[in-house]
């Protein structure tokens, strides 16, 4: 391959390649966007020649002109003269030449040689020019320059005026001493002069970071227009803050030491160039803030004036016009001064080769070693200072060191510089500059290249970690400073504050550091601001070993400069009593937002925590006033807080918090540690009350803290107690101290009754407990001022103790009354009111000198002074007598016995006649109930009445009079004093007179019953005696519960039919008594008698029982028991389980037991076949278990063909197939057979053949499916064909006829044929691959059947077979020596076209076979497209014939009746006959479906599609109209059919024989009809619905389900009204009555549904009914006119979607039901005709139905 390559290589030749440099120099200057680029360019150059001024000329053409000329003598001098005196207009004022002078060092011959190569930059390092296309930034605005320098000269020139570049160098000769090197512009086109302010602004941050330039001058002509010097300072080394790390990330930059240096900067400017002003808009002003030191009042309004930063810009809007100014000389200088900070670091660089040498290659030369990076620091001074100077001068422009002051707003004014400025901002207040790699045009850092973008990165690194170093100086400096007014301050007093002005000097001077190293987004790299500002916090090293522990960051505080770790964000909530812990002063947090936001997403500055506060309360007291703001926050901290360790922190908050209390007037200084704070006194209850001049817990918060707090919030934030009446008693009383004899309760009476009057009102509000323990603890201290002096309570009486008069009485030393408050108080801590009872009775009782009414009417004139222990002492004491009866004696010792008073009742006559005890009162004075000395008795428990269950002994008594006195007093006091009487509670006694077998007793409350009917059953009832009121109060039961009822009927059922009718009809009317358990137990109990045939009664369940009707007259009486016990009893038995008629689970259980005796029982064949359909037609009602042991039974009825014998059959040759007998030739021979023992005969020809050797099921599509699903066969499975044709006879016309024959009837047929799908599409079966059609000589048949063991063969011939191998063609046989049998061919096809083809599939395709297309058309097929098909192939045919005829010479020989027939020609327009019958529609169908457009609903489309298929019924008929009614449209005829099946056809053959009309019915005639069924609907009148009249319904689904509602298990009745809508219920449903309640809430729900339905339909109000049944398939039905719906069904299919708001399906459902119930108002049965209207309704009021969807 290398031996190739080099002959290849010697074989060619060299060519050179060519650079457009006109073209590579313009897309160089095309990335240059910055302004002034050439000039930034030049001054580059100057200062890396070590140039130390700069002359910048703009020369005009007139100023050139007298240049020259006096270069060469012919100077004018007058005309000069005045010229120089004309100052042009600085905007206008065209210039042709620009001028660039240095005095740098002079061009070298390699300089020279490497200024006319474009991109071999400066190879020294030491110098900023590195890519070598800056000197072409000329080219952008002149087209030949020259450079003059020393003593020689070059000039550039476009060859020819193309495209390549060229210089030509030369030596000057008028040079010899010119120290400047200069590069001569002349402009492409003349242009005016830069706007010089602006130029001048950017001369001066320019100049700022040039090594060696010092002046740089501007000319117009012959006129300086600026001149800008600059004096840098002496550098002033500093150290390097400890704790930053100085060595960048990949450590190839080390930060070796930092310089401060003052640089300042002069500008002297023309007054003119002021008054040319700036293209550039004023930058945004800072916000007024006070200068340093103060500033006055009015040293924000200046600021005011000159507008906002933060206010939007409008377009072309002029600023404010400045402050007047003086007018001045243009030509006057301006002298301006600025002086600068400049932190410059010094940077060792360390590389590896590679980084080197990637470098090399990307900048053409190495990398420095050292250099130094450069930042500018605006001091807040300077700063203000040089605001100030803007603000005197009252120019719109502004200072030309404006772009050098901080940015400390963040507007994007500080950038990166290289040498010079580039377009990249820093994104904080200063200028930096560093030896960063630039792009190509200089106005960004290069971050793309990857080695470039490592040597940029590390360098930013070091400018973060200058930035930080900066920081920190300053910070530092402002810290001694702040330290050193804190030392002067404390010099003058140990608590003196810092002076104020220093300090916000101070705060302003670190707010302004803040602000300036605050970082904003930087631009167009926002990469360079966000590096910058991750060095400058990454460059700090934690001194901390854990992680976790920032690095130090120092920050202004309210205490000075601190460590950012030391100071807290400041919260309100603890502002109040945290004063010693720094936190960021209000200022800083308005002025230096950004940054503190900074530092406190990086974790620097915490929220104060609960430690701070700990350690402010250990390290001081705090005063009322800090203590009152602590609570507040603890308090509300608590309130809010659901930290689970609050408990604990409180318990560290109360031990380091310590109140100081001031002295105040005679009260002491105090000092409270909270520790030992237990309680405190709550002023807003009975605390109030405590004299707070008196003692005092030491325990108790100090009262000038807690009356500013809730007593709610105190205790449950600091889980304190109120301190109470009794803590502070028993403190009084007991103290742990003595008191002064001043405050000591025993001692001084006038304390005492200070004491006593606190109490007396506090006890008021106090509980009875508290008020308890006050008199306990008073109970044993000397504390009541008496007569005799301070006695116990117990000791001291009342004044109106008047019995004895030798008594201390209380007596106050205050002299006031004892009464009210303090009355009920001493009298409730034990003064005595009266004088003992003991002593009473020991006076006055025993010495007999008082009666009972005498000793009663003294104790109430004392009863109010009555303690509750001696009014509990006379209750339990027996002194009371009873009165004697007559007959009754006095003890042996002469004695009446006492009791108590609660043993004894009033002495009324009706105890007395009740014989119970009664006081012996006497007779003077007389017993009054409602006398004082009654209501005493009472109260001390002398009996108003009997206890109930006294009072229920006396009527259990013996004695019949006590029983009866007893009884009237019961009833008579019912209301007031027995209401509470409960029968349970006396369920053992016997007191109810009843009557038990015609003789009265007394019975238990729960054994008799209110009703005489139930004595029949053997219960007792009440006495006649006891009517109305008696025996509601006595609560006797009505009738016997359901359990005892139930016990009864098992343990004695009725033995006879009549007692039986009895018992039977009076629990008809408790048949709500019984539970659903009881039922189902009573159903399985035998407790029906029913007679034998020898007249004995035997009993049955009634789960086996069925009522006596209509059915007994079928078979069914002899299989089943039948009962009927008239209407009444009926009902409870139907309740037990009876049935009205055998379910079919029954009847097949019935069936298997014995099928042959079933059989005969139904006297044969019919009526068997009745109860097999009845068990088709119901076959899922039957369980599994039953349908199983019926697939194993022989209990189908199969049917046999035999032939009859010889004298009566018709004569037929022995040799005859089976097939040719007639019908009346055979009989039929029945058997009952299991299943695989029965044949569904699905083949005709196969049936007629081997008929008699099997046994087939009844041809009936429900018997045949029944027997299907049990596991009997197709006789088409079991019977082979064998085929043998004989040879074939090819091109026969027989064959293409009959298939061109079939495949043009065939879509009509299909179309017809819809109840299943075919096995191959029409499409398929049209190409003619896919269907041929052979004709043979002959064609026999050979059909095996194999059955089991039975083998039968029989051969026959036939005109047509069709055949298919596998997915093959269809393949039809036809005999050549027959007639074409139709019926053979259509009976072949279908067994190919279908899986299970029927008999009328045959025939129906027979007839459309063999049958003119016009006879056909007049039975209603649509065969008008194939007619005139046909008229166009027949005329195509003679056309091609007749042309035929012209090209043959010879005869035309006569065609063979054999020929096939070629096919017709297609269609003029491509289009075939199926295409011709696709496109069929019928008459007017296109309109309307044209003009429907589309459903906006497809779900109620789909929805139409499915109820309109439900029902069609078996049939499965598509929509016909009515005589003479148009036909519907067919569903998306518009569609093409899926699947490869036939399309769409024209409408079916009707239903019923009909005269064709040409005319469609108008559609007016069709509404009308339509309105005339929505008219008819009304409202059912009858309470009742009987199952035997005809009722149309929607069935559930397509092949079962009644139409009539006669197939209805059992009647139904009206219970209720919901709504206006009538609800009935089937009658076999359990507790009817309850249903409208148990069904509340889905009832509502059902008609909220069907409501807006009869609204869309504009049905009568009353049409609308609902009815519910326990099963059946019953949906909904029409009676008459009037509309039921099934509440069941509505609960199954939609209830719970109504219940969650979604509408949709329920509506769409039974929308189309109630069309189709409408629709029987006009059409009774199930056919097309009602189909036709049921579909006219749904597409008359379909858009009212949308209507009403979309809006749900």
């Amino acid at each position: 391959m290398a031996s190739a390559r080099d002959a290849l290589w010697e074989s060619g030749y060299d060519e050179s390649v060519e650079v457009n440099q006109r073209a590579l120099i313009d897309k160089v200057l095309a990335r240059y966007s910055g302004e002034f680029t050439v000039f930034r360019e030049l001054l580059q150059n100057s200062d890396d020649a070590s140039a130390t001024a700069v002359e910048i000329h703009f020369e005009t053409k007139e100023y050139i002109q007298r240049k020259n000329a006096k270069r060469d003598g012919d100077g004018e001098s007058e005309a000069t003269s005045e010229e120089g005196n004309t100052l042009p207009d600085l905007k206008t004022a065209v210039v042709h030449q620009w001028t660039f002078k240095n005095n740098g060092i002079e061009f070298r011959d390699e300089d020279w040689s490497r200024l006319k190569k474009i991109a071999e930059g400066n190879p020294d390092e030491e110098k900023i020019g590195a890519f070598g296309v800056g000197f072409y930034s000329l080219f952008s605005v002149t087209e030949e320059p020259w450079v003059f320098s020393g003593g020689q000269w070059m000039n550039f020139y476009w060859k020819d005026k193309k495209d390549q570049l060229f210089a030509r160098r030369g030596a000057r000769k008028d040079a010899n001493d010119d120290p400047w090197t200069t590069f001569q512009m002349e402009l492409r086109e003349p242009t005016p002069i830069p706007q010089p302010f602006d130029f001048t602004r950017f001369l001066a941050s320019s100049i700022t970071f040039m090594r060696h330039l010092l002046d740089v001058s501007v000319f117009l002509d012959d006129k300086r227009l600026s001149r800008l010097t600059k004096a840098p300072g002496v550098p002033k080394a500093l150290s390097l803050p400890r704790g930053l790390k100085a060595s960048s990330p990949l450590s190839t930059m080390q930060v070796t030491g930092i310089q401060a240096t003052p640089l300042s900067i002069k500008a002297e400017v023309m007054q003119w160039v002021y008054m040319a002003g700036t293209e550039k808009p004023q930058l945004k002003k800072e916000p007024p803030k006070p200068a340093a030191g103060g500033g006055g009042f009015f040293s924000s309004l200046f600021s005011s004036l000159t507008g906002s930063a933060g206010a939007p810009s409008r377009t072309h809007t002029p600023a404010p016009a400045p402050s007047p100014v003086p007018q001045v000389d243009p030509k006057t200088i301006i002298a301006s001064n600025v002086v600068l900070s400049i932190f410059a670091a010094d940077v060792s660089v360390k590389l590896d080769k590679k980084m080197i040498a990637e470098l090399n290659r990307s900048t053409k030369k190495n990398p420095p070693t050292r250099m130094k990076y450069e930042l500018i620091y605006t001091g807040k001074n300077e700063y203000d200072a040089s605001k100030s100077e803007d603000e005197k001068q009252g120019r719109s422009t502004g200072s030309v060191f404006q772009g050098l002051r901080a940015d400390i707003e963040g507007t994007g004014q500080a950038k990166v510089f290289i040498g010079h400025a580039t377009g990249q901002t820093t994104g904080l207040g200063g200028h930096m500059a560093a030896r960063f790699i630039p792009t190509v045009e200089r106005e960004s850092i290069d971050l793309v290249d990857r080695n470039v973008a490592v040597w940029n990165k590390e360098l930013l690194y070091v400018g973060g970690f200058l930035a930080r170093a900066a920081y920190e100086i300053e910070m530092e400096n402002v810290r001694v400073l702040w330290n050193d007014a804190v030392t002067a301050a404390r010099a003058s007093g140990p608590d003196s504050a810092i002076n104020p002005e220093v300090q916000a000097s101070l705060r302003n001077r670190a707010i302004h550091a803040l602000k300036f190293f605050t970082f904003h987004p930087s631009t167009p790299s926002a990469v360079v601001s966000a590096a910058l500002e991750d060095a400058f916090f990454a460059c700090a090293v934690s001194t901390s070993l854990f992680s976790s522990v920032k690095s130090p960051f120092p920050l202004i505080s309210t205490s000075g400069v601190r460590d950012a770790s030391e100071v807290r964000y400041p919260d309100p909530a603890f502002s109040g009593f945290v004063q010693d812990l720094p936190v960021v002063p209000e200022e800083v947090l308005k002025q230096a937002k950004t940054m503190v936001d900074t530092l406190r997403t990086r974790g620097m500055i915490k929220e104060i925590t609960f430690m701070d506060v700990l350690q402010e309360l250990r390290n001081r007291p705090l005063s009322e006033t800090e203590m009152i703001a602590c609570f507040k926050w603890w308090i509300d901290m608590y309130t809010q807080g659901s930290h689970a360790n609050l408990d604990y922190v409180r318990t560290q908050l109360l031990g380091a918090a310590v109140l100081s209390i001031e002295e105040k007037g005679d009260k002491n200084a105090q000092i409270v540690p909270l520790s030992v704070v237990e309680s405190f006194l709550n002023s807003r209850s009975s605390g109030a009350l405590i004299p707070t001049d008196g003692p005092l817990p030491p325990h108790l918060l100090p009262v000038v803290v807690s009356r500013h707090f809730d007593p709610s919030s105190l205790m449950a934030a600091f889980g304190w107690r109120e301190l109470s009446i009794v803590e502070w008693l028993r403190h009084i009383a007991n103290p742990p101290a003595p008191h002064d004899a001043e405050h000591d309760l025993h001692l001084s009476p006038q304390w005492a009754e200070r004491v006593l009057n606190v109490l007396a009102r506090a006890s008021q509000s106090l509980p009875k407990s508290r008020q308890e323990e006050i008199a306990s603890i008073l109970k044993e201290h000397v504390c009541i001022p008496t007569s005799a002096g301070l006695k116990k309570p117990d000791e001291a009486y009342f004044q109106n103790a008047h019995i004895f008069h030798d008594l201390p009485v209380v007596t106050l030393p205050s002299g006031a009354a004892v009464k009210g408050p303090m009355e009920k108080f001493l009298q409730s801590v034990g003064v005595r009111k009266h004088v003992d009872l003991q002593i009473v009775f020991d006076r006055m009782i025993k010495t007999g000198d008082w009666t009972i009414a005498e000793l009663i009417k003294y104790l109430v004139a004392v009863q109010s002074t009555l303690a509750p222990v001696e009014v509990e002492r006379l209750r339990m004491t027996s002194a009371f007598p009873r009165e004697r009866r007559e007959d009754e004696k006095l003890p042996e010792n002469g004695k009446p016995p006492r009791y108590r008073a609660s043993e004894l009742y009033e002495p009324l006559d009706v105890f007395r006649e009740l014989k119970l005890p009664v006081i012996d009162w006497g007779t003077h004075p007389k017993w009054r109930s409602n006398s004082d000395e009654a209501k005493f008795l009472f109260n001390l428990g002398l009996r108003r009445y009997p206890p109930l269950a006294e009072l229920v002994g006396l009527m259990a008594s013996n004695d019949e009079a006590t029983r009866n006195a007893a009884r009237k007093y019961f009833f008579d006091n019912y209301a007031t004093r027995y209401a509470d009487y409960d029968p349970d509670a006396f369920s053992n006694v016997a007191f109810i007179p009843a009557v038990k077998g015609g003789s009265r007793c007394l019975a238990r409350p729960h054994e008799v019953f209110s009703t005489p009917e139930w004595a029949a059953l053997g219960f007792m009832v009440v006495d006649p005696s006891l009517r109305g009121e008696a025996l509601i109060h006595l609560k006797v039961q009505e009738h016997p519960p359901g359990p005892r009822l139930v016990n009864l009927l098992k343990s004695t059922p009725p033995p006879t039919e009549d007692v039986a009718r009895q018992w039977f009809t009076t629990l008809a009317s408790r048949v709500t008594a019984f539970s659903p358990t009881e039922f189902r137990a009573l159903s399985q109990t035998p407790i029906i008698p029913v007679k034998s045939a020898n007249g004995a009664f035997r009993h049955i369940a009634p789960s086996q029982c069925y009522f006596k009707g209509d059915s007994q007259a079928q078979f069914h009486s002899k299989l089943f028991t039948f009962v009927d016990f008239g209407t009444t009893a009926n009902t409870f038995l139907s309740a037990c389980g009876v049935k009205h008629e055998p379910s079919v689970e029954e009847i097949a259980k019935i069936l298997l037991d014995n099928p042959r005796q079933f059989y005969e029982l139904a006297e044969g064949r019919d009526n068997y076949l009745t109860e097999l359909r009845n068990i088709a037609v119901n076959r899922r009602l039957i369980s599994s278990g039953t349908i199983a042991r019926l697939k194993r039974s022989a209990v189908l009825l199969g049917s046999r063909r035999v032939r009859k014998n010889k004298g009566t059959t018709s004569k037929k040759q022995p040799n005859d197939l089976a097939g040719d007998f007639e019908e009346e030739d055979w009989e039929y021979q029945y058997d009952l057979l299991t299943p695989d023992k029965v044949v569904i005969a699905d083949d005709t020809n196969a049936y007629q053949l081997f008929g008699d050797v099997i046994f087939t099921a009844e041809q009936e599509d429900l018997l045949e499916e029944f027997y299907l699903e049990l596991g009997c066969k197709r006789l088409s499975t079991m019977v082979r064909e064998d085929h043998h044709p004989s040879s074939e006879v090819i091109g026969s016309r027989k064959a293409a006829e009959t298939r061109a024959l079939i495949l043009e009837r065939l879509p009509l047929f299909l179309h017809e044929h819809t109840h299943t799908k075919t096995r191959v599409s029409y499409s398929w079966l049209n190409e003619e691959k896919n269907f041929i059609v052979k004709t043979f000589g002959k064609l026999t048949v050979t059909k095996t059947l194999l059955f089991g063991d039975k083998r039968a063969s029989k051969s026959q011939d036939a005109s047509a077979v069709a055949r298919r191998l596998n997915r093959g063609p269809i393949e039809l046989w036809l005999a050549g020596n027959d007639q074409v049998d139709m019926y053979e061919v259509s009976t072949s096809m279908c067994r190919l076209l279908f899986n299970s083809p029927k008999v009328n599939d045959a025939l129906l395709f027979m007839t459309i076979l063999s049958t003119d297309l016009r006879a056909l058309r007049r039975r209603g097929y649509n065969v008008d497209r194939i007619l005139r098909q046909q008229k166009a192939d027949r005329l195509a045919a003679e056309e091609a014939a007749r042309a035929k005829a012209v090209l043959l010479t010879q005869s035309t020989a006569t065609s063979s009746a054999d020929t096939l027939v070629s096919p017709p020609p297609p269609k003029p327009d491509g289009k075939t006959v199926k295409d011709a019958l696709i496109e069929h529609e019928t008459p007017g169908a296109v309109d309307r479906l044209s003009k429907q457009g589309p459903r906006p609903l497809s779900t109620i489309r789909q929805s139409f599609d499915f109820l309109k298929g439900k029902r069609r019924g078996d049939d499965a008929s598509t929509i016909s109209g009515p005589r003479d009614a148009p036909a519907l449209p067919p569903k998306d005829q518009t569609e093409s059919s899926s699947a490869g099946q036939a399309p769409l056809l024209p409408p079916p053959v009707p239903d019923r024989p009909r005269t064709p009309n040409p005319h469609a019915t108008p559609r007016n005639m069709i509404s009308s009809n339509i309105d005339l069924a929505i008219r008819a609907c009304k409202e059912e009148r009858g309470e009742t619905l009987q199952n035997r009249q005809h009722m149309q319904m929607v069935k559930e689904s397509l092949n079962e389900g009644y139409c009539d509602v006669s197939g209805h298990p059992t009647d139904m009745t009206l219970v209720g009204e919901m709504g206006g809508i009538k609800v009935f219920v089937a009658k076999d449903v359990p507790d009817v009555r309850n249903l409208m309640q148990t069904k509340s809430e889905s009832l509502a729900r059902f008609i909220y549904t069907i409501r807006p339905l009869q609204e869309v339909y504009t049905l009568p109000p009353t049409s609308l009914h609902i009815f519910y049944d326990r099963a059946g398939d019953l949906i909904a039905f029409n009676r008459n006119a009037s509309l039921f719906l099934n509440l069941r069904y509505f609960e199954q299919w939609h209830d719970a979607e109504v219940k969650s708001g979604q509408l949709l399906n329920a509506y769409t459902s039974w929308y189309f039901t109630l069309a189709h119930e409408i629709a029987h108002n006009l059409v009774q049965a199930h056919n097309s005709e009602h189909e036709f209207y049921f579909s006219s309704i749904c597409e008359a009021y379909l858009p009212a139905f949308m209507k009403l969807v979309t809006a749900k």
